[in-house]
């Protein structure tokens, strides 16, 4: 399990306890010294080399590939959850008809809502709704609204606003089993908690990478499953052509397009102001592992939860709640209750009905007994 020195490795005051990743993370120092060196590059232009539009974003798909159990060939380089799932979407669009359904979770993120209201709308579809469960048996309430006419599922791996887990194995195997497309928004959980790709073996998984992935702004990870990569792009990148590497043929217009998902890659794909910090922040999620960074996060949210819970916090069952993330219900005005864990150097958000407390490897024992302090109203 990754130690309580970890804090060293971030730009955090000894004042602040930031329990807001879910929010923001805190960029690591190698990253940001990645970044300033990488931007330096563009002072001397005559130095780049056509590799260089390419080396970051395939280092980037073999760190991805050995973090999280899949092939290189199968990972996307883009800018952003949204253009994520709207590729997704591009694809499954002309595969939608009048009738058919499309499954997301009550308060789902935005991202993973717009999409799929276009095409339903275009395509004579609908979304249906599975609804917030009283007891937070998330995968329950996902289940019982699958059926045949559910062509797509556009679900996540836990719920933005609390934390609340799914169970991707059960909900793909039950996918795969009714002809479902299952598309997956994982920007809350990649990085911070394992994710069996071969066991849940979903069509699409996009994760945003400034929250658990430590990874600067602009930079999100798209995986798409084998089957679909001779599928339509959303943007005709000439990076992403099968000649590219050849600056001197690229008036050759090439139909073919790179192997694998590369021709999903945003344009653009190696910015060097972008993709160099994240190769550092992938880099050191992989030396402290994933598995230990869920531990120690565990550790931390299960010690807030057994000291807030007899003040009167309502919290989701151990079963039913991640480990790094914490979602508190709470009978006064969370904002007000934020504004006062602000003013003390304390930063949560509020989404949904919940208090989310989002901690990384930064945290330590001081600012644990500062939050519990606060939220026992001290």
């Amino acid at each position: 399990m990754p130690n309580l020195s970890c804090r060293t490795l971030f730009d955090i005051p000894d004042d602040v306890a930031y329990f807001n990743t879910a929010y923001n993370a805190p960029l690591l120092r190698a990253s940001r010294d990645a970044l300033v060196c990488a931007a330096g590059a563009k002072l001397r232009p005559w130095e780049r080399a056509p590799a260089d539009f390419f080396a970051d974003a395939e280092t980037l798909r073999g760190v991805s590939a050995a973090l999280f159990g899949t092939a290189a060939e199968n990972f996307a380089i883009v800018p952003a959850a949204s253009y994520g799932i709207s590729t997704a979407a591009r694809i499954l669009e002309p595969r939608l008809q009048a009738g058919d359904h499309i499954l997301v979770a009550a308060q789902e993120f935005p991202s993973n809502v717009f999409p799929w209201q276009r095409i339903a709308a275009e395509r004579g579809a609908a979304i249906r709704t599975a609804g917030r469960p009283g007891d937070g048996d998330w995968t329950r309430a996902v289940l019982a609204a699958l059926d045949p006419s559910v062509r797509i599922a556009a679900l996540s791996a836990c719920h933005w606003t609390d934390g609340a887990t799914f169970d991707l194995v059960a909900i793909g195997a039950a996918c795969r089993a009714n002809g479902t497309v299952l598309v997956l928004d994982v920007t809350q959980s990649l990085g911070a908690a394992p994710l069996d790709l071969t066991a849940v073996r979903p069509d699409f998984m996009v994760a945003a990478g400034y929250k658990w992935l430590l990874c600067p702004y602009g930079f999100s990870l798209l995986y798409v499953d084998p089957r679909w990569h001779g599928e339509r792009p959303l943007e005709e990148s000439w990076l992403a052509r099968s000649n590219a590497q050849d600056f001197t043929r690229l008036a050759d217009y090439c139909a073919e397009y790179r192997a694998g998902a590369r021709r999903y890659d945003v344009g653009e794909t190696c910015v060097t102001t972008v993709l160099p910090g994240a190769i550092a922040a992938l880099r050191q999620i992989e030396q402290w592992g994933i598995a230990g960074i869920e531990a120690r996060l565990g550790a931390i949210t299960d010690r807030i939860a057994d000291a807030v819970a007899p003040l009167g916090y309502e919290i989701l069952a151990p079963g039913f709640r991640s480990r790094h993330m914490l979602g508190l219900s709470v009978a006064v005005d969370p904002q007000d209750l934020i504004g006062r864990l602000r003013t003390r150097n304390i930063h949560v958000s509020q989404r949904g009905d919940a208090i989310r407390i989002a901690p990384h490897l930064h945290v330590t024992e001081a600012d644990i007994d500062r939050l519990i302090e606060a939220l026992a109203g001290g």
